[in-house]
């Protein structure tokens, strides 16, 4: 995604108690959450703010690193961070007071503590105006960095400084003082404040990543100063956070009740072993056993289903043919029996997505059912006389004549069987038989943005504020776009246009998802860019003595969870 990129790759949480001495501190005294969902089924591909663009990266990072601000993982709403904020009268010059005393921290694995970290004087480093200001100006200087150039569109000479036209000591941000960071936007927004504190923005030790470049992210030098450090990370099996005894906790980012959160990488089915086993607290719901888990009292009662903001969609690469014509992409799009899918396969009570933007959760996003003649729509008969317009355009006398279609999903046993049932009513549909390819996450990542993109992949998308520009701006204008779609032309224009006037447009709510409904028939119907398949539910299985918050935007909060021992079976 995914978030591009956050996409996301979804497995769930477990947790117990080991039978090990941490810091001094035996077994018996701590509490140690043991999670397989946050990081999928995937190595976690990078520690970097300033590169991360997935789900499972994100999540280590926010509870490593606190931005200016912080999104609440349950109302959605903005909430201080790091830092408390006024706005000038014009809505463009954004001053952040930063909490002070708060400070860089480092595990240090032959001790098996967590360690201030200390300058060359030997006195204590806290996190500045100026980590925060060197980490912002690393990320929009970066034109590696997707989530930099989301930022540098919203800062004053941050597009000239992202492109290389500028240096980035022209970028709108100042450090006035130690603890005071002022941000000068191009223009207002009310959804700056979370922008500003997104991870791409987080503080970053400039005298860690001058020293190890590359590596500056590698567990034995990574540094940081949120509720936890990082303690290991286990390439391809786990990560595993350590509670920071230095951060003193905030009204929205307590201090953790948990002492570890070790996150594995698991197939679902093995998380559910586990949880059924009763070694593990936290599990994905897979979508195999879902019918299982709600014919069985105690799964059933461990069972949560509920909202997330994520939109799961197959994008088209419209470089390769026969993808390159609009007529196969929109056919395609319209042979996806979504209700079906969810019915049948899904089983969550996910939501058809005939747009890209879901409605119930972002500001101005339209609803298909307000706007029917722009949502894409299942015709069957019609997509026939589409496919069939393109096949004798282009002398193919079958099906069988035209290009083979590869579609491509990283690894997981859910998108596998998502990508098989949609096999399956393109073939009893349109008789356009694909092949499914597999890719490990990060490999994936890299393919799908690359000329060796299948012609369809699957990705997700995950908000990262509660505004419709973020999903339709942020992932498909073309000053940002990051799927390879290739799109240009005269709709591409149009829609640029549309979501750069909903952008600035003052006339109210209404005006904003009418424009965007236009926006969306372009990307979804019009040029079938991408093909969105579902809303997302989040479904999770929590054991009784797991006390914990459930989030709407992908990423968990553990800080805020416990572990009840005492409601446990052999307490």
């Amino acid at each position: 995604m995914q978030k591009f990129t956050r996409l996301i790759s979804l497995s769930l949480a477990m947790m117990m108690l080991l039978s090990i001495v941490v810091g001094g501190t035996s077994a018996q005294d701590i509490k140690v959450l043991i999670d397989s969902a946050a990081l999928g089924q995937s190595d976690v591909p990078t520690l970097d703010p300033t590169l991360a663009t997935d789900t499972s990266s994100i999540q280590v990072l926010i509870e490593t690193h606190p931005g200016l601000t912080r999104t609440n993982e349950v109302s959605l709403e903005t909430e201080p961070g790091l830092a408390t904020w006024t706005v000038s009268d014009d809505g463009l010059t954004y001053t952040f007071n930063i909490m002070e005393g708060v400070a860089w921290v480092h595990y240090n694995a032959d001790s098996g503590e967590v360690e201030q970290v200390m300058d060359a004087d030997g006195n204590p480093r806290f996190v500045t105006a100026e980590d925060f200001a060197y980490g912002i100006r690393r990320s929009t200087s970066n034109a590696e960095s997707y989530y930099g150039g989301i930022t540098a569109g919203w800062v004053v000479n941050g597009t000239d400084v992202y492109s290389g036209a500028m240096d980035v000591s022209e970028l709108g941000v100042a450090v006035v003082d130690t603890y005071v960071l002022e941000i000068t936007a191009t223009q207002p927004a009310a959804f700056l404040p979370a922008i500003f504190g997104m991870w791409m923005n987080y503080a970053q030790p400039a005298w860690v990543v001058e020293e190890n470049g590359d590596f500056a992210w590698d567990a034995d030098v990574f540094q940081s100063y949120g509720p936890f450090a990082l303690k290991e990370w286990a390439h391809g099996e786990s990560v595993t956070l350590i509670k920071n005894p230095f951060w003193t906790g905030t009204d929205s980012i307590p201090s953790p009740i948990l002492d570890e959160v070790k996150m594995l990488i698991l197939e679902d089915s093995a998380a559910m072993t586990n949880f059924e086993a009763g070694t593990v607290d936290t599990s994905p719901a897979p979508l195999a056993d879902l019918d299982r888990i709600r014919a069985t009292e105690n799964l059933n009662t461990a069972l949560y289903v509920g909202p997330s903001g994520c939109t799961y969609i197959y994008g088209m690469n419209l470089a390769k043919p026969p993808l390159d014509d609009v007529r196969v992409r929109r056919a395609l799009s319209m042979t996806i029996d979504r209700q079906s899918l969810i019915d049948n396969v899904l089983k969550g009570g996910q939501q058809p997505a005939y747009f890209f933007s879901r409605q119930d959760i972002l500001s101005a996003a339209p609803n298909a059912t307000d706007y029917p003649d722009y949502a894409i729509s299942e015709d069957v008969d019609a997509a026939k006389a589409l496919l069939q317009e393109y096949l004798d355009e282009n002398g193919f006398a079958t099906v069988a004549d035209m290009p083979g279609i590869v579609l491509m999903h990283n690894e997981s046993e859910a998108h596998a069987r998502i990508a098989a049932a949609v096999q399956e009513m393109w073939r009893d549909s349109l008789g356009v038989e694909i092949t499914i390819q597999t890719q490990e996450w990060g490999t994936y990542l890299e393919t799908i943005k690359s000329d060796d993109a299948p012609q369809i992949y699957r990705y997700a998308w995950c908000l990262d504020y509660t505004d419709t520009h973020n999903f339709l701006f942020d992932v498909f204008h073309s000053s940002v776009a990051d799927l390879g779609t290739n799109w240009t032309g005269e709709s591409a224009d149009a829609f640029d246009a549309l979501l750069e006037e909903a952008m600035v447009s003052t006339d109210g709510l209404q005006a904003r998802t009418d424009l965007y409904a236009e926006a969306e028939y372009l990307l979804t119907n019009e040029s079938a860019v991408i093909a969105p398949v579902y809303f997302y539910t989040s479904l999770n299985l929590t054991q009784p003595w797991v006390e914990r918050t459930y989030s709407q935007f992908g990423q968990q909060y553990f800080e805020k969870w416990d572990i009840d021992e005492s409601a446990k079976p052999d307490a």
